[in-house]
């Protein structure tokens, strides 16, 4: 086995921070590694980027024409990284001149309990978000028939998650880097002198000074051999669906809490798109075993479940319209990141359906990782 050039890395001298370039090979070209091959690169390193399938592919967790960006969580943690998220996203669009990211607001409702703990956070952390009843808000929001209580916060909206992917590989390969698609790695190993070496399909071999592994629903069988103390990993197939709605661009963003008039457990979320209205439960679909084998055929129940919440509560869509999509969930018990360093290996895992919105500062933080600096300890590995 030898290096060849499909896989060879980037020489593009010395620049940024890195006296000389580091070599970091990215495996995975969804939000998370690409967001992470921008910001190695935009720091000096000497970044390839293996993507196992084409551009704008829909295997995995981040195609598609929307997903939500909210800053309001019960948490300051995440309200914290999406309020660093939310300036990155803007940097990404002036530095690949493309449109990403709309502000529409959003819109919480459901239990007073839900509502207020997401009010607290966002004033805490300095962010608007506005108290409303229930028909107070129906009017403002017709097409949402609005439960018990809600909050609006406005820096909120959509993301355009095609267009994300590949605004943050060509600012990658803006800064040097090599983002190379068709290419599978079937072994990642660490060498004696802590280096790393990847082994393509087709027997082709990289050496790298450190590795990204950020691979979604094929975390299970990629990153778990490379490193101790990943958490177990549930892979699911979420099965959301577009309605037609005559403003669809000008829904706001909502998340549907239970506990009132709503009871299935983990919610709805929903946003308009370029494909309608887009409504989804949240982490309820069935488990993957093996990512490569999984059925992305439509599960007809699924869809009449999402089609009897429309009825009931989403009066501005045409419930019958429902046409059914599928993506990857990639699940940790506590449904918090992976994002920790062990030797050469920095693992981006596990981002639990609600990831999506942070792709921007979570390169930021797996740079930040193979820099030295210390990670954030609720995202290390270990024990959940």
């Amino acid at each position: 086995m030898g290096a060849a050039s499909s896989v060879a890395p980037t020489t593009h001298g010395m620049k940024g921070k890195y006296p000389m370039a580091l070599r970091v090979a990215v495996v995975g070209g969804g939000v998370m590694g690409s967001s992470a091959a921008w910001h190695l690169a935009a720091r000096g390193a000497d970044v390839t980027l293996l993507e196992q399938y084409p551009p704008g592919h829909d295997r995995g967790s981040s195609h598609g024409s929307s997903r939500i960006f909210r800053l309001a969580y019960p948490d300051d943690l995440y309200v914290g990284l999406a309020q660093r998220a939310l300036p990155l996203w803007r940097t990404l669009e002036e530095q690949t001149n493309t449109s990403l990211l709309t502000l529409t607001g959003a819109v919480d409702h459901g239990p007073a309990e839900a509502t207020g703990a997401l009010h607290d956070e966002l004033s805490a952390a300095g962010a608007r978000s506005y108290q409303l009843g229930a028909a107070e808000a129906a009017e403002r929001w017709p097409g949402l028939r609005i439960d018990s209580t809600a909050l609006f916060h406005p820096d909120a909206g959509r993301l355009h998650a095609d267009r994300a992917v590949e605004a943050l590989q060509t600012a990658a390969e803006l800064h040097g880097a090599s983002i190379q698609h068709g290419v599978q790695v079937n072994h990642i190993s660490t060498t004696e002198t802590d280096r790393v070496q990847i082994v393509t399909r087709e027997q082709e071999v990289l050496i790298a000074d450190a590795a990204v592994v950020a691979v979604g629903g094929w975390a299970p069988q990629t990153a778990a051999p490379l490193v101790n103390g990943l958490p177990a990993l549930r892979v699911t197939q979420e099965q959301p669906a577009h309605f037609t709605a005559a403003d669809a661009l000008d829904w706001p963003s909502f998340i549907h809490h239970p506990g009132a008039g709503f009871g299935v457990a983990g919610g709805v979320y929903g946003l308009g798109s370029d494909d309608g209205v887009k409504v989804g439960f949240h982490a309820v679909g069935p488990v993957v075993e093996d990512a490569y084998l999984r059925d992305r055929s439509i599960d007809p129940a699924a869809l009449a479940q999402l089609q009897a919440y429309a009825e009931r509560w989403l009066p501005g869509v045409d419930a019958a319209s429902a046409e059914g999509l599928t993506c990857l969930y990639t699940t940790t018990p506590d449904h918090n990141f992976v994002i920790d360093r062990q030797g050469p290996i920095t693992v981006l895992a596990g981002f639990s359906g609600h990831g999506f919105k942070f792709g921007s500062v979570i390169g930021e933080l797996a740079a930040d990782l193979i820099d030295g600096k210390p990670g954030i300890a609720r995202f290390a590995l270990g024990p959940r």
